[in-house]
């Protein structure tokens, strides 16, 4: 026999109460009764009744619905981002609606969807909102985060890595081990974290009186870094590292390297950027800055639902380095 889904009114029929009050007691309200409290959830329990999140939401403005959008699903760290913040929101008794976009920029569909469900806000990762997106968002009182990444000169809330800082840090290691050819596999150009990691970096070289990188373009990708590599080990001019501007394209070069029959770090050293699990394989052993999820995550989370409200609008952090076996130590 088909078990019937109860509503609502059956609840308040059975309880002998008013639709609107059962609403009122399944949306937290505290203008009820003990008494008429107290029947309305023995009843409610009786009929096995489950509140829809979205019809409450309807009531109480409050649907307790995120949404995050993510281009480069296939990334592990943005895999680790996303339950790392599934983690923290449920903790919160909030619901994550994930839309992996298949655009570089966000589709006016994928807006409508998050608008649709009522989202209380939206976090977003890789993926481009374009100006017409964010009005629509803000003419709905959607919040928006953008995480990994800020936009210059906008207003918009962000939380990111100090790239800049970073790039720094990695390229005065680098120099202090003895390297002094080296390349870059970049991410996009047009996103923040490549300018600033690549700008922190030859800045490092340039004072320390050392040639410029070689670049290579990449996307963020395993394809892209393996590539890449091959095409910086067949140069005329060798390097002797190779600075990946994320670890799942380092892991790509590691594997074109050695298929070239080069060893790693006796012949060229890799360094990567973001220290997802995998770079701690020992097959890999990848030296990379660490980027601080949790701490992100959380900051992002308290801009998104307006915990702190003296908080700063972009929260920048820094991260660590991470030192393991895939760069050659100084003799």
């Amino acid at each position: 026999m088909e078990k019937k889904n109860y509503t609502s009114q059956d609840v308040a029929d059975m309880a002998g109460v008013s639709q609107s009050t059962v609403s009122r007691v399944f949306a937290g309200n505290t203008n009820v009764s003990a008494k008429k409290r107290k029947k309305i959830l023995e009843v409610a329990e009786k009929l096995d009744y489950q509140p829809n999140a979205i019809a409450r939401g309807l009531i109480t403005n409050k649907t307790k619905m995120v949404g995050i959008v993510i281009k480069y699903f296939h990334n592990p760290f943005y895999s680790e981002v996303l339950s790392a913040f599934y983690n923290r929101l449920s903790s919160l008794g909030y619901h994550l609606i994930f839309i992996n976009s298949d655009n570089d920029e966000i589709q006016a569909s994928e807006i409508n969807l998050l608008i649709d469900y009522k989202v209380e806000g939206v976090i977003i990762t890789d993926a481009i909102l374009s100006s017409s997106a964010a009005k629509k968002l803000s003419r709905n009182n959607t919040t928006v985060v953008l995480f990994n990444r800020y936009i210059k000169d906008s207003e918009s809330k962000a939380v990111y890595c100090d790239n800049y800082f970073a790039g720094r840090q990695l390229a005065t290691y680098l120099v202090e081990m003895g390297h002094k050819s080296i390349a870059f596999i970049s991410g996009p150009f047009n996103t923040s974290t490549t300018i600033d990691r690549k700008q922190g970096f030859e800045e490092v070289l340039a004072e320390r009186g050392l040639p410029p990188l070689h670049v290579e373009s990449g996307i963020y990708t395993y394809e892209s870094g393996f590539k890449a590599a091959q095409a910086l080990v067949a140069m005329k001019e060798k390097v002797d590292c190779i600075f990946c501007a994320n670890d799942i394209t380092a892991l790509g070069a590691i594997e074109a390297i050695r298929e070239m029959g080069l060893s790693i770090p006796e012949d060229i050293s890799v360094v990567g950027f973001d220290d997802i699990n995998m770079a701690n394989w020992p097959s890999y052993s990848l030296t990379t800055w660490k980027q601080p999820i949790d701490e992100m995550v959380d900051n992002a989370v308290k801009l998104l639902l307006g915990e702190e409200t003296n908080q700063e609008n972009v929260v920048k952090l820094k991260g660590n380095l991470v030192i393991r076996k895939s760069v050659k130590a100084k003799k």
